[in-house]
């Protein structure tokens, strides 16, 4: 079968791999006794997750940023779940979630009574208050659990315990 056009014939007599080549050096590989070492814990060799701190940044944070997100009434999502995935581990997370979750709770539900009431026009000062409130108290804890400070929310009831 004749090559393809525009391109060229095989040499003569086939290929052969040029001579020389690689020649491995004589006892081969000399690596470090003991391998790989282990990373330093703050690269991630401790616990593999995220520590007590962050996880109560994201409680509170979380909930102020889920009341604003949702008008005042959704504020109580991020500490259900910092309560339900990390409570069992740490009692001082529990504590610091089921803070969180009871002031996101009662002002969620003064938040969906201003919707429910919207209509009558009181609804929209309580609607704006509960979100102002849950927005504001939310922002002041993380402050305060950034510095890693216990925070006790005004205004709250005890609904989970």
């Amino acid at each position: 079968m004749p090559p393809p056009s525009g391109g060229y014939p095989p040499p003569p007599g086939g290929y052969n791999p040029p001579p020389g080549g690689y020649n491995a050096p004589p006892g081969g590989y000399n690596a470090a006794p003991g391998g790989y070492n282990a990373p330093p814990p703050q690269y991630g060799g401790g616990t593999g997750g995220i520590d007590d701190r962050s996880w109560n940044l994201i409680n509170h944070f979380g909930g102020a940023a889920g009341a604003f997100l949702s008008g005042g009434v959704g504020g109580w999502i991020a500490p259900l779940i910092v309560m339900l995935s990390q409570g069992t581990r740490s009692p001082y997370l529990r504590s610091e979630a089921v803070k969180a979750l009871n002031f996101q709770i009662l002002w969620s539900i003064i938040g969906v009574v201003g919707w429910a009431t919207s209509c009558i026009g009181i609804g929209i000062i309580i609607t704006a208050a509960a979100w102002l409130v849950a927005i504001i108290f939310g922002i002041v804890a993380g402050v305060k659990a950034s510095n890693n400070e216990p925070y006790n929310y005004p205004m709250s009831v005890q609904i989970i315990k």
